[in-house]
């Protein structure tokens, strides 16, 4: 038995969310949050999705009526959680460069209200090559973005009350700023006008927001015996944990939480004027641990988290990168960075959690600039040496991205594994294939994409890199990691 057969038609509610991203973090966090709040009465509202990129495939969503299950396992205050729910707030799902004319039908949409995004890391960018007319569709999401929002003003003839709010969940500093830097560059691009430029500012309002559960996607070696468990079978199902936290600054916003009042339907969502605080402690100890120990914890032979944390050589190393390097970089009280690093490693040891190293391994090297690089700056300017472990992540992470071939792909143990990011990162790879990791190392710390302007100026830092290098070299990389500790 399908998903699909075993719910009634749910209720028709209005479309006031349009989310950029079908993967699994959006539709296990906010599309989750929704339909809780649908069902509670304190929200009345649809999601239609859209696929940001041509590749991929929609298939599974038509099969089951854009339903799907989200499986919530845990331990909560030191409770055992496991938890299912069949999601149904989501309308419709579409492929804009297959179905242009609906996708464009939202910028005409009088229920609209909001704009939700996860196009990973690398997504929220300006290209100069990107065109208006592009077809179908301008190439990036800021891009698809701004055509939207100018046939949105053109169609309401600049009405003040058609602006939007959005909301992206993008793991970058700043993620809402940064979307609308990326907007008002296409605006310049494209010669889109003043009276234009001058709506999404006075209308559409980017906000700065922090996400937080940890989602593990489908469980392919478990979906058959949760599907039995459910009594259905569903190829969309998400697994995550029951921790879920959502920080959205508002950045000059007018309060509009009474319009996505998720907080109400019992979800820890935190409507601030500024989202820093929470987003260093958060981006810093929970991601920069993930990214800081899984590609170098990769290459020692691990596939899962839950496989590092019961590995006392591994976790040693994460431990080092947190409460070492990491943590005396923060400015929050000491006993709440504390607190939080302990609920991390917590959460890592969730046993019901099987998170992949390679799905985390995505982008890593926008991950590792993001997540690693303002931590190791700041340690650098407060100790005026090298932070040896976070070094030895970036070292970890070039011999990850060690790769050749079509598709590209590195080798462990003699079999290969995919190796996956913008084409810029993987041009860099190919070009460097043959060279010493050492040159490698020093080219790419003078890669501003990849290690922005600063860190070069710290000779120090390239040293580390090359030093652990060597070690890995030497010992290999489970060894390596253990001595880095001592």
């Amino acid at each position: 038995m399908q998903l699909n057969q075993t719910l009634v038609p749910g209720k028709k509610r209005p479309v006031k969310v349009l989310q950029y991203g079908e993967g699994n973090f959006l539709r296990a966090f906010i599309d989750y949050m929704i339909d809780v709040a649908n069902e509670k009465g304190v929200t009345d509202m649809s999601v239609a999705v859209v696929k940001p990129i041509p590749f991929g495939s929609l298939e599974r969503f038509a099969a089951q009526d854009n339903r799907y299950t989200v499986y919530l396992r845990g331990v909560e205050n030191g409770r055992t959680i496991t938890q299912h729910r069949a999601v149904s707030c989501i309308d419709r799902v579409i492929d804009p460069f297959t179905q242009t004319a609906e996708y464009e039908s939202f910028a005409a949409s009088e229920e609209l209200r909001f704009i939700v995004s996860n196009t990973t890391e690398a997504g929220i960018v300006f290209s100069q090559e990107d065109t208006y007319n592009a077809s179908p569709l301008p190439t990036t999401y800021p891009g698809k973005l701004t055509k939207l929002l100018h046939q949105r003003f053109l169609h309401f003839k600049g009405a003040a009350d058609k602006g939007l709010i959005l909301l992206p969940c993008e793991l970058i500093e700043k993620n809402g700023e940064t979307l609308k830097k990326c907007v008002f560059q296409y605006i310049d691009l494209w010669d889109l006008g003043q009276d234009f430029a001058a709506w999404v500012e006075k209308t559409c309002f980017f906000c700065n927001t922090l996400v937080d559960r940890i989602v593990t996607g489908y469980p392919k070696d478990e979906a058959p015996a949760i599907c039995k468990e459910l009594g259905y079978e569903d190829e969309l199902l998400d697994t995550c944990e029951p921790f879920l936290f959502w920080v959205i600054g508002k950045n000059g916003c007018p309060d509009f939480s009474a319009e996505l009042p998720l907080d109400k339907a019992g979800f820890q969502v935190l409507f601030c004027d500024d989202y820093t605080p929470y987003r260093d402690r958060k981006v810093r100890i929970l991601n920069g641990a993930h990214t800081s120990t899984v590609l170098g914890a990769f290459l020692a032979g691990k596939d899962y988290v839950i496989e590092c944390m019961e590995d006392e050589a591994v976790k040693s190393f994460m431990s080092k990168c947190l409460f070492d390097e990491i943590m005396p970089t923060l400015t929050l009280p000491k006993e709440e960075i504390e607190a939080f690093a302990a609920a991390t490693l917590e959460r890592f040891a969730n046993p019901f959690i099987k998170h992949a190293l390679l799905s985390i391994a995505l982008n890593s090297t926008s991950k590792w600039k993001s997540r690693i690089l303002p931590s190791v700056l700041d340690y650098l300017r407060q100790f005026g040496k090298a932070p040896r472990a976070l070094a030895f992540s970036l070292a970890a992470l070039l011999c990850f991205y060690r790769g050749s071939g079509e598709p590209f792909a590195g080798t462990r143990n003699g079999q290969p594994y995919p190796i996956q990011d913008d084409e810029a990162a993987l041009a860099f790879f190919r070009e460097h294939q043959a060279a010493p990791l050492s040159q490698v190392a020093q080219d790419y710390i003078a890669t501003p994409a990849f290690c922005g302007q600063e860190l070069p100026q710290y000779p120090c830092f390239t040293q580390a890199v090359q030093e652990s290098l060597a070690l890995i070299e030497k010992v290999g990389m489970y060894q390596a990691m253990q001595d880095i500790c001592k």
